[in-house]
């Protein structure tokens, strides 16, 4: 019996994955840190409802929970982000991913699902509490690169004046499973079927979030044809309420867009800062990109005013540290 166990590469997070090789039979080998052992009951709970609802994730075959280790299947290197790196006509498979989205989006959510220990895992609603938590990541870790303190908690405190009424104008329930990280590489092909990893950090939130993590996604740049082309298949292939509110959905969509870059940005600074992950700082241009992309709807016109005349085009072009 020959084993063989190789180190993969790892995501943003504070786990470590290997390939467990054995008779040809390979396995993932996941270590978190013993303190974020729930982190890995949420991740096993959160693929077993999925699982259970006919979603593609991977087969938990081992746990030791108190010690941060869980063994799963393997589902490969083959993500879609690798797929569509070398894709002209990158459409036909966005559909795909759509269409697999619009399937999770017709699984009723649980606020309470049982985990692996028969006891209650709550799938807590996206609230506006979790939606400044995640975008005051920006003012927190970003702007503290190149601002002193007292200037960043300046702005923070004007924006989140701005950001309030923009997320109270959010139209649709919170009534959705939400993956929170619906991109390309968090996709994978499992032979002529899509698995979906990642997915520990769920909750029920707004239909057009994962949406927005699909098309407005920081490591994949896609032109604006692309993004509408996928955007338009998803609104002709959901519920009629979206259609019929297209505009509505819309402004949602931007608003989320606007709120996603915002942590995106903070959290890759504090990556960088906190565990010294620097490569994470070559997305925040792009991301910087989407940002203002979306902010063209006369709603954003007071965040625009507030960030353009506080961050100069060269550090949302290029992080220059202080």
């Amino acid at each position: 019996m020959k084993s063989k166990i190789l180190l993969i590469a790892g995501d943003a997070s504070f786990r470590t994955f290997y390939r467990l090789i054995l008779n040809k039979t390979n396995k993932i080998i996941v270590l978190a840190k013993k303190e974020k052992y729930k982190n890995l009951i949420a991740y096993s709970t959160i693929n077993q409802f999925l699982r259970s609802n006919k979603i593609l994730t991977p087969k938990l075959y081992a746990h030791d929970y108190p010690k941060g280790i869980i063994i799963i299947e393997d589902f490969g290197d083959l993500s879609f982000y690798k797929i569509l790196l070398k894709k002209k006509n990158k459409l036909p498979i966005y559909k795909k991913i759509i269409d697999l989205l619009l399937k999770i989006q017709k699984i009723k959510p649980k606020s309470k699902i049982k985990n692996i220990n028969n006891e209650s895992h709550i799938l807590e609603k996206y609230s506006n509490k979790h939606l400044f938590r995640e975008s005051n990541l920006f003012f927190d870790w970003y702007l503290p690169l190149f601002l002193s303190k007292k200037r960043a908690l300046n702005i923070k405190r004007k924006s989140n004046k701005i950001l309030s009424k923009l997320y109270n104008r959010l139209n649709f329930p919170n009534s959705y499973f939400v993956h929170r990280d619906y991109h390309v590489q968090n996709l994978m092909k499992v032979g002529k079927k899509i698995g979906v990893i990642d997915s520990q950090d769920a909750l029920i939130g707004n239909p057009a979030y994962d949406l927005v993590s699909l098309v407005d996604d920081v490591r994949i740049k896609t032109s604006i044809k692309l993004k509408n082309q996928i955007y338009n298949y998803y609104l002709k292939k959901t519920s009629k309420i979206y259609k019929i509110n297209a505009n509505k959905f819309l402004e949602d969509f931007k608003i989320l867009s606007v709120q996603r870059s915002l942590k995106i940005i903070g959290v890759f600074s504090r990556l960088f800062i906190r565990d010294k992950k620097k490569w994470y700082l070559k997305f925040i241009p792009y991301t910087w990109q989407l940002l203002e992309m979306r902010m063209n709807s006369e709603i954003f016109s007071e965040l625009k005013k507030i960030l353009n005349g506080n961050i100069s085009k060269r550090f949302k072009r290029k992080i220059i540290l202080k």
